[in-house]
């Protein structure tokens, strides 16, 4: 790949990164407990068959369903039948059997009547005040599934609810694709880990603990590479730490100041592994100094060092990368729409991801309004946010009502 000092758009970027983004192969096994937000690699088949045999939806009672011609009609009470135990043996014409919700339907029996429509009326006898259909309120054998059934693609990112599903189906391991190793290396000669006691000059790292936290609810396994000088030998000893992971992702001295060498770090590795690089500046804000390059076959995103403008970096770009990864094949940005509650000022050559708060009316219709101050260095602000307002380069005022596009941070794991 060339380097490029050109600005590209954020789409061509995004395009780019998952160009050079190859979908892990390697497959484990992993139980049932350790499986949620894993990406199945291949399809489990149901052990058992679910529901096993006919069973009740209803606290009721079992009778066959030309028995009762009409309403009122009485029958005799001969046993009955409740989860785990079934009543044993054919139910004789002309009879009825007490039976609970879940319980195995009696051979014989055609319909289930709710205890609501019957009245006892003697210790062994009930009326039935309705005349029942065939089949009412009978769960049949396999209605959920059958023993061999794949319900569960191949591919597909597992939820809680699927975890309940493969336990339903009697499944106690499932194979899946290895998770992702993402390391990050922070870079600064100021930069400090948190309660750190700071001097003159100093500030907290604010970018590696977030961006941990997003990686590990994205499903990754996250390696810390901790905090490089600004010097080559320090980020040269940070990127041959980083090999052997999937992805690289590093904060800060991708810029144009002295002290951003990790450009030069890496295109002058010459520690075993070949570097490249592709490019280091987008059409975007927050986030200008974005960069791609590779380390052999390692991926390096190189956000910016700017707190704000990496975490929504590690969000439009990282994001995707890692399902990719992941061998997902939905990796696009879960956009939305909204209305705005406020107007806005023309946007100018640059997209702009503004932090913004959302409100849900009763139709479930999505209003935002941006925060008055999209200073890159306010996490407080970025904190509060619901998701971010996308402004499209060279987008005219909008006025309150205007439709526009939104990313909402509960479609991230991000609330």
């Amino acid at each position: 790949m060339n380097s490029s000092t050109s600005f590209l758009s954020v789409e061509a970027a995004r395009g780019r990164i998952l160009d050079l983004i190859q979908p892990i192969a390697d497959v484990e096994t992993v139980p049932l407990a350790k499986a949620h937000g894993r990406v199945l690699a291949t399809s489990p088949a149901a052990r058992v068959t679910q529901p096993p045999a006919p069973v009740s939806a209803m606290d009721g009672y079992a009778m066959h369903a030309e028995d009762v011609p009409v309403a009122g009609t009485e029958l005799r009470l001969v046993g009955v039948s409740q989860a785990g135990t079934p009543f044993d043996g054919d139910m004789p014409r002309g009879t009825a059997i007490r039976i609970l919700t879940g319980a195995v339907v009696p051979v014989g029996a055609t319909t289930v009547v709710m205890q609501e429509e019957t009245a006892v009326i003697a210790d062994d006898m009930i009326r039935i005040d309705i005349i029942p259909a065939a089949g009412a309120n009978i769960r049949a054998a396999g209605q959920d599934f059958a023993a061999g059934e794949t319900p569960l693609a191949t591919g597909k990112q597992l939820t809680a609810r699927d975890i309940g599903l493969l336990a339903a189906m009697n499944v106690p391991q499932v194979e899946v694709r290895r998770k992702p190793v993402v390391a990050i290396l922070a870079t600064g000669d100021e930069i400090r880990t948190p309660g750190s006691d700071l001097r003159p000059g100093e500030i907290v790292g604010s970018s590696g603990p977030a961006l941990a936290a997003m990686l590990e609810s994205w499903g990754c396994e996250v390696r810390d590479l901790g905090i490089a000088a600004d010097n080559h030998k320090a980020l040269a000893a940070g990127l041959k730490a980083a090999l052997g992971a999937d992805l690289l992702l590093t904060t800060g001295g991708v810029s144009v100041g002295t002290h951003d060498l990790v450009r030069d770090a890496l295109t002058g590795f010459a520690e075993g592994a070949d570097g490249k690089l592709d490019f280091w500046r987008i059409a975007m804000r927050p986030g200008k100094p974005l960069m791609l390059g590779r380390l052999g076959d390692l991926p390096v995103i190189g956000l910016p060092g700017n707190p704000v403008s990496s975490i929504v970096c590690a969000l439009l770009f990282a994001w995707p990368a890692i399902r990719k990864l992941c061998a997902l094949t939905d990796i696009a940005l879960p956009t939305r729409q909204a209305q705005l509650l406020e107007p806005l000022a023309a946007n100018g050559q640059r997209e702009h991801y503004m932090r913004a708060m959302f409100e849900r009316d009763k139709d479930g219709q999505i209003h935002v309004k941006a925060f008055e101050s999209q200073d890159s260095a306010r996490m407080s602000t970025l904190a509060h946010a619901d998701g971010l307002l996308i402004r499209p380069i060279n987008d005219p005022a909008q006025d309150i009502g205007a439709q526009v596009t939104i990313l909402d941070f509960a479609d991230f794991n991000l609330l």
